[in-house]
């Protein structure tokens, strides 16, 4: 089983950053995907940034929300993955939650609160 170890959320004011990482126990295969999702209170849980890994290969994905605001970045060698997060909107506020899925198998982190308010 693998398991998700999230860190990095808090409080930040409208313009600020953020950084949060995800580190995962384990891989399961060389094909996998690793990232992030989010969901507000009242709200469908939504796509923020995965990473799609498919052997020496990767594709981002984002959000239409956080295009062009958030990064997704991988260390292989640690498997983690880094959501940085720049020009926070109130409408970010969340409880962003790490990922890890195949076809086959599908692992959610606990969860980590972004808050962005003044």
């Amino acid at each position: 089983q693998v398991q998700l170890v999230e860190s990095g959320g808090g409080l930040v004011q409208p313009g600020g950053s953020l950084r949060l990482s995800c580190t995962a126990s384990m891989t399961i295969g060389s094909i996998y995907n690793m990232g992030w999702f989010r969901q507000a209170p009242g709200k469908e849980r939504e796509l923020v940034a995965t990473v799609s890994v498919i052997k020496n290969a990767e594709r981002a994905d984002y959000g239409d929300s956080v295009k062009g605001r958030f990064t997704i970045s991988r260390d292989n060698g640690r498997i983690t993955v880094y959501l940085q997060m720049n020009r926070l909107k109130p409408e970010d506020t969340a409880v962003y939650y790490c990922r890890y899925y195949t076809g086959f198998v599908d692992y959610w982190g606990k969860g980590t609160l972004v808050t962005v308010s003044s």
